[in-house]
């Protein structure tokens, strides 16, 4: 029998049918991830209905789960996780563009925006930005749906569902160590290029064979392999890198590790992106 039912996202905080939320459904068995199926949903209220009504899953998302504790502090916000997501979503998107520009402007040339612990480790975007990629308007839009939903956040707040448990994923540490800095993907029609191409199928090969940090290897049935390589934009390829995230965690969580190999030392502000 599979270890459990998994899933990565990768999220948009305004998602439309042509620019969709993409969910990669699998499983675990015996240190191989097999990819169930792609889900797409073009609106919030769908993925918030399909988090709800899934009783049972362990999930890597690819939006950050917490802003800077310098930030925080900063702004004046409450310090704890709850009281500052509370907060925070309570916000427009207007007032958090003002109050993240005024914090920037007040800040030397070079050291504009803050960043949590994590995101030196990752690699990745500061949780503030609200432009390239809007992260800020994604953990905005996306982490009242978790708590609506009855989920854990192991390490930031313990939900009604235990059974429900989501972590904070980012594809880009995975595609970076199989790639270096080659891009893989682009919503350009004009950049997406062979070259693009052919480094998703190398990204695709490396998650088969297990070349990868985590020690897992993902299974694909040929159709599979071909609609990931073939979607130019990477969305389907980042939920699955998300997913293997989400497999990661399970077996630390499988080892006897109640924080799904989220650090000790994490701050319980700011969150962390698992297996960085």
């Amino acid at each position: 029998m599979p270890d459990s039912v998994l899933l990565g996202c990768d999220f948009s905080s305004a998602p439309t049918p042509k620019k969709t939320i993409v969910l990669a459904i699998g499983e675990l068995h015996s240190g191989r991830v097999r990819l169930a199926r792609l889900v797409h949903l073009a609106s919030l209220s769908a993925f918030g209905d399909w988090l709800d009504q899934n009783p049972s899953w362990v999930g890597a998302f690819d939006w950050p789960f917490g802003l800077p504790r310098e930030l925080v502090q900063t702004l004046g916000w409450p310090t704890d996780w709850a009281g500052c997501m509370a907060h925070y979503c309570a916000l427009s998107r207007d007032q958090i563009r003002q109050d993240f520009a005024a914090f920037c402007n007040a800040r030397p040339v070079g050291g504009k925006l803050a960043h949590r612990a994590t995101d030196v480790p990752a690699g990745s975007s500061p949780s503030m930005k609200w432009v390239n990629p809007p992260v800020a308007f994604m953990l905005h839009a996306g982490v009242p749906l978790l708590l609506q939903a009855g989920a854990t956040l192991p390490g930031l707040h313990a939900g009604g569902e235990p059974l429900k448990i989501a972590l904070e994923g980012y594809p880009g540490l995975l595609a970076r160590e199989v790639l270096g800095q080659r891009s893989y993907k682009a919503d350009d029609k004009a950049r997406q290029t062979p070259e693009r191409l052919i480094a998703r199928k190398d990204l695709i090969t490396a998650l088969e064979q297990g070349n990868t940090r985590l020690g897992l290897r993902l299974k694909l049935s040929h159709a599979q392999r071909d609609t990931l390589a073939d979607d130019a934009r990477g969305d389907a390829l980042d939920a699955v890198l998300c997913l293997m995230q989400a497999a990661w965690a399970q077996t630390r969580h499988d080892a006897g590790d109640a924080r799904y190999g989220l650090p000790a030392h994490m701050d319980p502000l700011e969150g962390w992106i698992v297996s960085a």
